[in-house]
């Protein structure tokens, strides 16, 4: 077993709460007190189980013998996930008051850039659930079985994904260019030109993704703010967001979010989950 620590307040209750929403059946199993998932690096799979231990300030991280030999980097990648290396006292001081009632709360990251964005673009106009159901029929249905424990499956590769036609991918219940979007970033993973880490310039990065093919703003924010795990990233044209806001245009969203810069990563995650939130305008 491995140790990670984390800074307190971190409110594991709303974490899982987060992922289990979204758990991609024979890929994930989230409980309210730990978090259960195949994954694979290269040809390394197998499954790692997460367990904090909030006494302590610690997250006790178990992972199968597949997995054993690429210890040092699954770690990494689950600080990515769960945002452990977050310092939330700086965090919590720059957005105030917007963080009092929730000062626990972590920016969801993921273990797989790739698997993040495909599963964003599954996201698109259909609900939190419906997403995870695609997804996890995505995965039934092209990813491998782990071989460890056959029950459990492998995302797919971006290899598999790429050799795939749209009809292939509509069959699964989703639109023709949708399923040509997966395509297309499959195939830019594969060619190594699709972006991985976060950029110096988030912006850009996020301008550069909308060029692709079935990736609009919205998604591609999202990539970043999940895929990137970017602390300043701010969807002033997401429907929550604007419902939030009544009366202003995502421009005017964008330029009172800049009050929260750079963290607005975190600001949105706050009033995306804090009813009854308003704005602060003069009369």
């Amino acid at each position: 077993m491995y140790q990670l620590n984390y800074n307190p307040p971190y409110d594991w209750q709303w974490m899982f709460g987060f992922l289990a929403g979204r758990a991609v059946s024979g890929i994930e199993t989230v409980s309210e007190t730990s978090y259960c998932r195949s994954f694979a690096l290269g040809h390394y799979q197998g499954l790692l189980t997460l367990v904090p231990d909030e006494a302590a300030c610690q997250l006790n991280v178990t992972l199968s013998a597949g997995l054993q030999p690429v210890a040092s980097e699954v770690l990494e990648r689950i600080k990515q996930l769960l945002d452990l290396e977050c310092q939330p006292q700086i965090i919590l001081e720059s957005l105030g008051d917007l963080s009092a009632a929730r000062p626990g709360l972590r920016l969801p990251g993921c273990m797989d850039t790739f698997e993040q964005s495909i599963r964003a673009i599954l996201g698109q106009l259909v609900s939190v659930a419906m997403a995870a159901k695609l997804a996890s029929k995505l995965a039934q249905a092209f990813g491998e079985p782990m071989a460890e424990d056959p029950n459990w499956r492998i995302f797919p590769t971006p290899e598999r994904l790429a050799s795939l036609s749209p009809e292939q991918l509509k069959a699964l219940g989703m639109p023709l260019k949708r399923g040509e979007a997966i395509i297309h970033l499959a195939r830019l993973m594969v060619a190594g030109v699709f972006p991985q880490q976060c950029p110096a310039d988030v912006e850009q990065g996020v301008k550069v993704l909308t060029t692709y093919p079935g990736i609009g703003r919205w998604t591609a924010n999202y990539i970043a703010l999940r895929g990137w795990q970017a602390s300043d990233v701010f969807l002033a044209d997401d429907y929550l967001i604007k419902q939030r806001f009544p009366g202003m245009t995502p421009a005017q969203i964008r330029r009172y979010a800049d009050r929260w810069k750079p963290w607005r990563s975190y600001a949105l995650l706050h009033i995306w989950y804090s009813e009854g939130w308003h704005p602060d305008i003069p009369d």
